[in-house]
């Protein structure tokens, strides 16, 4: 049985949420975290510069030995989930927003919903929305300001804890004892939104749905212990600009430092900068 290696990446930080569900559940196998953070916010991103990116991404992990990528956004899984399943031949996890539980679990009939634009653009909250929400009603919120706050470390700030009760303030009020997550971002974010929130009002993380249909991939690739007791297990950080955020809510999360490598995007791929000495010119740049 080969070992299995997991490929996850997000347009920054917000997939490690997802990432810490995803070793909670299969603490045998090795993964690949890349936060595209030269490009991040996704959100207001056009769909097709998405895919590029995803693509791009992928490739990449699937050069470092990656056999199953989860696509850790719900904005790239909004814009290029259906795409890549149908030029490469790996399994794929994505998300979306978690609207079918909570209009299963909700009892007054309202539902909040907090996510991005682009996430809430795509086909796949349309899909999800017309078919488990009929009956309930939605109170969605978009907003790309809040991610940004998660990348630039400001999940405790005073502007951050302001913008979340501007947004949900009126939910509260409007009765929803559901809050979905739509962004993997948002997690972080917790302390604050349970400070806003009554006690009774449900937040819902995906995590771990997506770390469960993670281990069912595992599975069906035959990887069920990945790797023996006593194998060197290895977990692999990168980023496209600076580290900082991503090492600072590693440390936070695992409580240990963890090396974070290097990328630059150069002709639509990604590089080490090793290859490329004029990695810092390149930070932030828009095309890929």
């Amino acid at each position: 049985m080969s070992p299995i290696t997991i490929g996850l990446f997000d347009s920054g930080v917000g997939g490690l949420s997802i990432w810490q569900a995803v070793r909670r559940r299969l603490p045998n196998c090795a993964t690949l975290y890349v936060a595209d953070n030269a490009h991040c916010p996704y959100g207001p991103r056009p769909p097709r510069e998405i895919c590029r990116f995803s693509a791009a991404i992928t490739q990449f992990l699937l050069a470092q030995g990656a056999r199953l990528i989860v696509v850790a956004c719900n904005t790239a899984s909004a814009a290029a989930l259906r795409w890549l399943r149908a030029h490469f031949s790996v399994p794929f996890v994505g998300l979306e927003p978690a609207v079918k539980p909570a209009a299963q679990q909700t009892r007054s009939g309202h539902v909040g919903v907090l996510a991005t634009r682009g996430t809430l653009q795509g086909a796949l909250f349309r899909t999800t929305a017309v078919r488990y929400a009929c009956g309930v009603v939605l109170h969605i919120q978009t907003d790309d300001r809040l991610a940004q706050y998660v990348e630039q470390g400001q999940v405790d700030a005073p502007e951050t804890e302001q913008l979340l009760r501007d947004y949900l303030q009126p939910m509260v009020e409007a009765g929803v004892d559901q809050l979905v997550l739509g962004c993997t971002h948002y997690p972080f974010l917790l302390p604050v939104i349970r400070r806003i929130l009554p006690p009774d009002v449900t937040v819902i993380d995906p995590a771990e749905a997506v770390a469960r249909q993670v281990e069912r991939c595992v599975q069906a690739l035959g990887g069920e212990d990945c790797y023996s007791e006593g194998d060197s297990l290895e977990h692999r950080f990168f980023v496209t600009a600076v580290p900082n955020v991503l090492q600072s809510l590693l440390l936070r999360s695992t409580g240990r430092e963890w090396p974070v490598e290097r990328l630059a995007w150069h002709a639509g791929r990604l590089v080490f900068t090793s290859e490329h000495s004029d990695w810092d010119m390149r930070l932030g740049e828009k095309q890929a």
